[in-house]
């Protein structure tokens, strides 16, 4: 068979993050990447039972619709969303059918657009910014998760649930691993121990507004219709039937 003899379309996807938070020389900073449309080989990915079960199938799928040589756990989550989004509309369309609040809805997802940038991520250099907490003054730096990030957080988690069955420790491991230095110390013992025992609750939820005002993301932000003829907004429900439109 001739080398190249069938033609694979494929589509530029423009990343949320514009790229400017990837190191130099990273193909993530160009702030744009190469996907593939949907053949068979990812229909099997989406029917693996053993993906499926261990949440892995999204990831599967998106890792071979990805043309651009690139590290996936280095993927923002925001711009992993924008991808996500690009993969369904490249795969079965843009029209997206579910059901809310006993109701069949109807979503354009071409519709759905990048937030606008952060005036401090236009200005970064990196991915890592500084915020004071409002109430004790204290001056964290930290930075914006990668897919890699949430691997290494839900396998943390996963490992302290077993330790001890009758807590949890999702929100302080999330923290834990947000920050990168507590008044200029960097020492992995000195944040714990911060998020531990120093964190108030109100500076936590001020940092964390403060840190989805800055993430780069696509606007998952709709407006349905309910069961009483009146509109909600909502985040964009992701169901079975979004990669699986025939389920």
């Amino acid at each position: 068979m001739e080398e190249n003899r069938f033609k694979l379309p494929t589509e530029m996807v423009e990343l949320p993050s514009k790229g400017l938070l990837y190191p130099e020389g990273n193909p993530l900073r160009e702030g744009k990447i190469e996907m593939k449309y949907m053949t068979a080989k990812e229909e099997d990915i989406l029917t693996n039972q053993n993906y499926i079960k261990q949440g892995l199938v999204v990831d599967k799928l998106l890792q071979s619709l990805i043309v651009t040589k690139i590290n996936y756990n280095d993927l923002l989550i925001g711009d992993k969303n924008a991808i996500m989004i690009a993969a369904r509309v490249l795969s079965y369309g843009a029209s997206y059918e579910f059901e809310y609040d006993g109701i069949k809805q109807e979503v354009d997802l071409s519709s759905i657009e990048p937030k606008p940038l952060h005036p401090e991520v236009s200005k970064a250099t990196s991915n890592m910014f500084n915020f004071v907490l409002p109430h004790s003054n204290n001056t964290l730096t930290f930075k914006l998760l990668t897919h890699g990030d949430e691997n290494k957080i839900d396998s943390e988690s996963k490992g302290l649930k077993k330790l001890n069955k009758e807590t949890t420790s999702d929100v302080t491991v999330r923290l834990s691993h947000m920050l990168l230095s507590v008044n200029g110390s960097s020492e992995s013992k000195d944040i714990r121990d911060f998020v531990n025992n120093y964190f108030l609750a109100k500076d936590a939820r001020a940092f964390r507004q403060y840190y989805n005002e800055l993430s780069p993301d696509v606007d998952m932000k709709i407006t349905l219709i309910t069961s009483e003829g009146g509109e909600e907004d909502v985040d964009l429900p992701i169901g079975i039937n979004f990669f699986w439109p025939d389920a």
